[in-house]
């Protein structure tokens, strides 16, 4: 699976733990395609904050998907 269908999904399922503001630049960057200098200017923040920011948002989903694999399960359910 590509990786931003992937996180997309995973922030369908998990988004709500985190905060707004990596919500935000989560959707931003991975369903509005807009770049890590687009979601800066966007927001008013740094480059390098943007991609710290969706590198722990990126850690708390995967991590969360790893334990409860609710991901895992629908896409085993949609096979059948």
């Amino acid at each position: 699976m590509d990786k931003n269908v992937e996180i997309c999904l995973l922030l369908d399922f998990y988004g709500k733990l985190l905060t707004d503001r990596q919500r935000e630049i989560m959707t931003l960057y991975y369903e509005d395609n807009l770049s890590l200098t687009e979601v800066a200017e966007e927001l008013n923040i740094s480059k390098q904050g943007v991609s710290d920011s969706l590198k722990r948002s990126e850690k708390i989903l995967y991590e969360t998907e790893e334990k409860l694999q609710l991901l895992k399960q629908h896409m085993e359910s949609n096979k059948e």
